[in-house]
Formats: structure tokens, sequence, C-alpha cells
């Protein structure tokens, strides 16, 4: 029996749960505010519109993931939806793959529209002026964009241990956020340090106190090369990304394989 039947029904109360008002509003929110952005700059409007755009990938498409993990899995638990789901004849690890594959390829293809959105307004915001450095929107967007993809991965994993480790869905999504915002920022404020070490009272300690977490979380915050594509120079490409989005892809791996684990021996009552 394969997931597609959970995945389907995934799709469908995705759905119901009207994911797709939140993803237009998300999509006119982007057009919106990388457009005024640009406009109202001092500074190349086309680097500026796809900088600010990028930000908001970044920003909603987190929220919109951990909205429909929400709806697709914590209320299974929350609601005893599981005791009529699971009634059926199917494993448990088959229902949660497919409702994990759901929010993914819902959460993609809406990073998919948000990418095309965003094209389409940095072209609009570099027409009648010349830039230096233009944006790039060919490869290294697209290189962007699939790093921002992977990115999204890892938060449908983590937010997918997290709902079946958590008692209440409050733990889940708050729990999904914090560690989302630790893994993007962990390496910043390492390599900050690094640069200046009087910012803090024994910069050493916080440093290797800090530099821990690098073992217990992805570095989230190396998938952000969105300067290749700002000024669309492959050189600013940091080195040794294979490494680095490989390890990411296994953290991710490493979170479903928990999850399933932990949800096959979990007491459903």
């Amino acid at each position: 029996m394969s997931i597609a039947p959970d995945f389907k029904i995934g799709i469908r109360l995705a759905l119901r749960a009207r994911f797709v008002p939140i993803a237009v509003s998300l999509i006119v929110v982007l057009a919106l505010t990388a457009l005024l952005a640009g406009q109202f700059s001092g500074r190349q409007p086309a680097t500026v519109t796809l900088d600010v755009g990028l930000s908001v990938i970044r920003l909603g498409t987190p929220l919109v993931a951990v909205f429909l993990l929400q709806e697709l899995v914590l209320k299974e638990f929350d609601r005893r939806y599981f005791l009529n789901t699971l009634t059926y004849p199917r494993s448990r690890w088959r229902f949660f793959a497919g409702r994990l594959a759901s929010v993914g390829a819902l959460t993609f293809a809406l990073l998919v529209a948000l990418g095309v959105a965003l094209a389409a307004a940095t072209a609009a915001a570099g027409r009648g002026y010349a830039a230096a450095t233009p944006p790039s929107l060919g490869w290294p967007y697209v290189i962007t964009t699939a790093l921002i993809a992977l990115d999204l991965l890892v938060v449908v994993a983590m937010g997918g241990f997290l709902s079946v480790v958590a008692r209440t869905p409050s733990f889940a999504v708050i729990g999904t956020l914090g560690l989302i915002l630790v893994a993007r920022s962990y390496s910043v404020v390492v390599a900050l340090l690094e640069k200046d070490p009087t910012l803090v009272l024994s910069a050493p300690t916080y440093q290797s106190s800090v530099s821990v977490l690098g073992y217990l979380l992805p570095d989230l915050a190396a998938l952000d090369v969105r300067m290749i594509a700002l000024y669309g120079r492959m050189d600013f490409l940091p080195p040794n990304i294979e490494i680095r989005a490989l390890s990411v892809f296994a953290y991710a791996v490493a979170f479903f394989g928990l999850a399933v684990a932990v949800f096959n021996r979990r007491r459903l009552e």
C-alpha cells in the first residue's frame, strides 16, 4: 500500500483549511512589499526588490508550513481524529509520511509560485534603470530558490518530529518556530564573535556554548546564498556549499526517521 491515499486526503484537508486564500494573500504581500521597497529605495530598485522579496519568502513560507502541519498532523492528535483515521488497515508510517508529503508538496508549490511572482516583480522594477550589477534571474536565482526549498524540507521534517513528540499543539508550533530561528542564526552569531570578541563578556565561553548547537541543529543560515542572485556573481557562493547542503539534507532525513520511529511507538489515547 502506498502513501497516495493519505497524500490526497492531506491535500483535501489543506484546501478545506483555506490554503489557497492564504497562499494568494502571501503572493500579494510579497509583490507589494518587494515592489514598494524597490521603488522607494535610493539604490538599484531591481536589486532591492529581489532582496526584500527573498526575505519575505524566507519568513512567510515556514509560517505556512507550520500552519499546514497544525492542520494536517497536530489536529489529528488534538481532536482524536486518529481514532477514525487509523481504524483502516494501514501502517502508521504510511499515514504519517502521506501527511508530511502533502505538507511538503503544498509548501514547495507555494515556493514556486512565490519565486515566479518575485521574478516578475524584479523584472518590472528594473525596467528603465541601467544597473552596474543587475540581479540575475537565471541559474543563480534557481540555485537560491532550490536552497530555500531545502530549508523548507528541514522545517517540515523538524515540525513533523515535534508534532509526534509534543503533547500540546502550542508546544509543537512554538518549538518549531523557535528551532527554525536558532538554526538560522547561531552560525551568524559565532561568525560575529570571531570578528569582534568585545561584543559580549567572556566571548570565548559564549562562542563555544553557541557552537555546540552546530552538532544538534543544521546550519540553515548557510543556505541563504542570495548574493549570487542579487549581483549575478557565482563567486559569492560559499565554499563547500555542496557539503553543507548534503549535511542539511541528512538532518532532514534524520528528523523524519526519528518522527516515524516515535510515532510507531507512541501510545495513542
